[in-house]
């Protein structure tokens, strides 16, 4: 049955104070996209105010299918990398004082590398013009390349951070070309290269699932290196994407979180409006030792 009502928990308000004013101006004169907007993220307006974006890079044309994400797909064939964009994200971060910045990206099947050169060159751009700065990626699988894994590992991100997105069972359905045992490998390797880093992954619910295929999906992640987590639902962008097979409880997700701290997960957000970069500077703290 299509679920269509959203319960109370889910209605965010729309924030538009001068500060997310800002925000959207600084964005707009340097030409960025962010996964707030492309994403349709309930979370933007929150985040605008709070002075804060996630950066979309590559592009905002996606080469990839997914049925539950609304941004643009694979027709026309993705323009190639913008050269300057990586220092527009540190000019535009250092305009916003940001002190920590999440950057993610389209997924580029069409880049012999899967733009982990850009990812790296921004996160070089970025540490060069604001002292100090932590830098959390949110990285595409890059088709399992060991060479994109390794240029990561080099320029050596705070936060390493690649999504599961969803469950071993729904992957096929929901995220056809890419692999869950993939993803997970992805991430161990990455903790393998750079052992100091921390590795973060997240997973939706209300698309299936049930409470056996989420805990497998948290074992799993915990079995591969990941120590920081985030659980979210999931909200469809338009008509065209799957429906909402249900809206999970409060004291559900609170119980997630609770389940996956006695795993060993160091670090976890879980609620109805979490999402992989919400409050990411708040949840990073938990992924350091000392």
């Amino acid at each position: 049955m299509k679920v269509t009502k959203k319960p109370p928990w889910l209605k965010m308000p729309t924030i538009g104070n001068r500060y997310a004013g800002e925000v959207r101006k600084i964005l707009t004169s340097m030409n960025l996209n962010t996964v707030c907007d492309e994403a349709r993220c309930p979370n933007r307006g929150h985040c605008y105010e709070r002075g804060t974006a996630t950066f979309l890079i590559l592009g905002s044309v996606c080469t990839r299918n997914c049925a539950y994400c609304a941004i643009e797909k694979n027709s026309p064939v993705p323009p190639p990398p913008d050269p300057d964009e990586p220092e527009r994200v540190a000019e535009a971060s250092a305009a916003m004082n940001l002190k920590y910045v999440v950057v993610t990206s389209v997924t580029r099947d069409d880049l012999p590398d899967g733009g982990a050169g850009h990812f790296a060159e921004t996160v070089n751009q970025l540490r060069n013009r604001i002292p100090g700065v932590q830098v959390e990626v949110l990285t595409p699988d890059f088709r399992g390349s060991q060479s994109s894994l390794e240029v990561m590992a080099q320029c050596r991100p705070d936060v390493f951070n690649h999504n599961l997105e969803t469950v071993r069972r729904l992957f096929p359905l929901l995220r056809p070309i890419a692999s869950y045992d993939q993803s997970l490998d992805v991430l161990k390797r990455f903790s393998e290269l750079a052992p100091g880093i921390p590795t973060k992954s997240g997973i939706m619910v209300g698309l299936g699932e049930n409470a056996g295929d989420v805990e497998e999906a948290l074992a799993d992640l915990r079995e591969n290196g990941v120590s920081l987590l985030t659980i979210g639902q999931y909200l469809q962008p338009t008509s065209k994407h799957i429906p909402v097979d249900r809206y999970v409880e409060p004291e559900e997700f609170e119980n997630w979180e609770q389940m996956a701290l006695s795993m060993g997960f160091r670090g976890v957000a879980s609620g109805p409006l979490v999402r992989s970069s919400f409050h990411a500077d708040l949840l990073a703290q938990n992924g350091y030792d000392g």
